[in-house]
Order: structure tokens, then C-alpha cells, then sequence
């Protein structure tokens, strides 16, 4: 485990289905990701998102682990993973790029980590 600004993040492997909101026949082969508790948000390969026709919305800049800035498009998919669903931004990855599922998704999903076990564990939302 290493710690992130204060945080402390966990990093294992899952895989995950994307699919696409607007067509939800169309749906990706599991793909092996990354859970990155320090990562923002979920980035998962252009080819096997254009495959299924996730249309990107727009490009966003990311710093990377090695200080890089780098652009990226941006599309919306429904993620499913673990037994767990949820519809989220999704960062098209570049050749290159690691496939990752990042905290917005996590806690789409309604999850957290559990550091130890390396698995997600269901949680109550509060709803105030």
C-alpha cells in the first residue's frame, strides 16, 4: 500500500464490462483493470470503446503519475463489475495507457475497498 496526499490507496485487479448507455445490447469482453483508489476516473481502452460505439463528448487534461499532461476524450458507459453496476465518464485510453477503475466508479457502485482482502465490500449511502 502506498499513501497519496494523506490518503491511503489500495491497487489490485478486476475485471470490467462496458456498455454502452444508448445501445445496452452492445457490451465490451471483460477487461482487466486496475482499482487505483488514487485515480479520479475510469479509463479503459479507445478500440474496445469505439467497438461498441461509446461516442466521445469531449476532452479533458490529466496529470500522470509521471507528471505528464495528457488529453484525453471523454464518453459515458455503464460499468459492471464484481456484481456491481453503475453509468460514469469514462476516459478513453490511449495504446499505452493503463486500464483503470477509478474512484467515481467505485463509489458509483456503492463500495468500498477493503485494503486487506483486496475486494469491494457493499455500503450503506447516506442520504441526507
Amino acid at each position: 500500500m502506498t499513501e497519496n496526499k494523506g490518503n491511503f490507496m489500495s491497487v489490485f485487479k478486476v475485471n470490467v464490462i462496458a456498455i454502452n448507455p444508448k445501445s445496452p445490447d452492445k457490451l465490451t469482453p471483460s477487461i482487466e483493470v486496475i482499482v487505483d483508489t488514487g485515480t479520479g476516473m475510469t479509463w479503459l481502452p479507445r478500440d474496445v470503446l469505439v467497438q461498441i460505439s461509446i461516442e466521445p463528448v469531449r476532452k479533458r487534461a490529466f496529470i500522470t503519475a509521471t507528471k505528464q499532461i495528457v488529453q484525453r476524450e471523454i464518453g459515458y458507459a455503464i460499468l459492471r463489475s464484481e456484481g456491481y453496476e453503475t453509468i460514469d465518464e469514462v476516459a478513453f485510453a490511449e495504446p499505452g495507457d493503463m486500464n483503470l477503475l477509478g474512484v467515481r466508479t467505485i463509489e458509483g457502485f456503492g463500495v468500498m475497498i477493503d485494503n486487506l482482502s483486496h475486494r469491494f465490500v457493499a455500503i450503506t449511502t447516506l442520504a441526507v
